[in-house]
């Protein structure tokens, strides 16, 4: 695709990029793994590490030169691959942290920050290496320092795996046991797709081919930026500015996409539309619904603008690119905003208030700190009520929450980088054990039934 870009649209792309925190949030690789399956550990090992090095030993040396070349920050430089619980079906081994080894070995030989697809799809049930998986990811996630992890335990079709909520609800408390850092590496998905190129929740599909270029666009900074012009103006202004706004933000997204997959010789695959916050402060989806008009995200109000929003940006970015995927829409991560932690910290931001938000944005409850001693039942029930509002209305719901390790509500926790830090937000009380014990699965809602 190619477009006629006026010196105007340069100058102001020049300006988002200085003073409104426009970038692209990652250029991430899509590697599929299958043919590197094994019966033996470390030979599935050597080639998961020789296959993922030698498709993007490329990957950052290319990234850096169209950020020169361009003067577009590309912030990340990523890999996804084929959900390893597929990979390692065959391998004569009941722990599979080895393969998370490999993964990480071979993410730091190429350079790159983050590799996601330590993954399940246990939607509908566990295959004996879904289990294998998962029982690895305490571990896997502690003792590895860029290997994201994901489990999808629902979708509208299947319905929700409830045995597999019940065991992420103690894979998670596990995981914090060791170190809460981990849980931060851990997403749990309902409706997970094949070409997310976020972490911590990216996989590459098997339906997707076998290498690909996948970009994730981000700027919460130059939307709110562009909404200065609209105050006191009616709603249709507001989306029409916000249509207009991520139009200019995908084309870029597309350009660098086009790039990276010529010079790196892999196919195009997605642009990512999804406004991808920062701690940093003017790259805030939080500061983007006050400019709208409220007070402090998380008011009444809070979720009529955001879906706005999330409507808006998929509107005016789709139109931009030959190809839209992934997740598309807008984050509402906790800490890695600093509205969202601003309003956290007032009381005013509430963990019921944001499963209400998820239900129209991108994904879900995410990089959410909640107190150490909150019961794995706790966790599950948490992560069964967002895989509901996923399979229901037939969208990608998510799960990324920390139980702080000796923290209580008001303490703050500090994950470091890009994740930021988060205050320990309250849950309730009452127990939801004999919920979660039912285990089974909560069959696919009517509107599954589409054939």
């Amino acid at each position: 695709m190619s477009y006629l870009i006026n010196s105007d649209e340069i100058l102001q792309t020049i300006n988002m990029i200085d003073q409104q925190h426009l970038d692209v949030r990652t250029v991430t690789m899509g590697i599929s793994l299958l043919d590197c399956a094994d019966t033996g550990t470390d030979a599935c090992c050597r080639k998961i590490y020789d296959k993922i090095c030698r498709n993007a030993e490329k990957l950052v040396p290319v990234c850096e030169q169209i950020e020169g070349e361009l003067g577009i920050p590309i912030v990340n430089k990523r890999i996804s691959v084929t959900p390893i619980s597929l990979v390692a079906a065959s391998c004569d081994t009941e722990d599979y942290v080895p393969l998370a080894e490999a993964l990480d070995r071979a993410a730091k030989t190429v350079g790159i920050n983050f590799i996601g697809g330590f993954s399940a799809l246990c939607h509908k049930g566990f295959t004996d290496s879904d289990t294998k998986l998962i029982s690895s990811i305490p571990k896997a996630l502690t003792q590895t320092s860029l290997v994201c992890s994901s489990v999808n335990v629902a979708s509208t079709k299947a319905g929700i795996n409830m045995d597999a909520v019940a065991l992420l609800g103690k894979i998670i408390k596990e995981t914090s046991g060791i170190d809460p850092v981990g849980c931060a590496k851990l997403v749990v998905f309902a409706n997970a797709v094949e070409d997310n190129p976020f972490m911590a929740g990216a996989f590459h599909g098997t339906g997707e081919g076998e290498c690909v270029i996948n970009v994730g666009v981000s700027g919460p900074g130059v939307v709110a930026h562009a909404l200065k012009e609209c105050k006191g103006l009616p709603f249709d202004t507001v989306a029409e500015t916000i249509k207009r706004t991520a139009f200019k933000i995908t084309r870029m997204g597309q350009l660098v996409a086009n790039e990276a997959s010529k010079r790196l010789g892999v196919p195009f695959g997605i642009v990512d539309l999804s406004l991808a916050p920062t701690p940093a402060r003017g790259d805030s989806v939080a500061e983007i619904l006050e400019e709208m008009g409220l007070e402090t995200v998380g008011i009444h109000g809070t979720t009529a603008a955001l879906a706005l929003l999330n409507d808006a940006v998929k509107k005016g970015g789709v139109m931009a690119s030959s190809h839209v995927g992934g997740l598309s829409g807008a984050f509402i991560p906790v800490s890695e905003d600093a509205g969202m932690i601003a309003s956290a910290e007032k009381g005013v931001l509430c963990i019921d208030k944001l499963e209400a938000m998820t239900c129209v944005c991108s994904v879900g409850l995410d990089m959410i700190a909640v107190p150490g001693d909150t019961p794995a039942e706790t966790l599950s029930a948490i992560i069964a009520d967002e895989a509901a509002i996923g399979m229901v209305n037939s969208k990608t719901t998510a799960v990324r929450i920390i139980p702080a390790k000796g923290k209580k509500v008001g303490d703050r926790v500090d994950f470091g980088g890009l994740l930021g830090s988060a205050p320990v937000m309250n849950v309730h009380a009452g127990s939801s054990v004999r919920f979660i014990e039912r285990g089974g699965r909560i069959p696919a809602p009517l509107q599954s039934l589409k054939n």
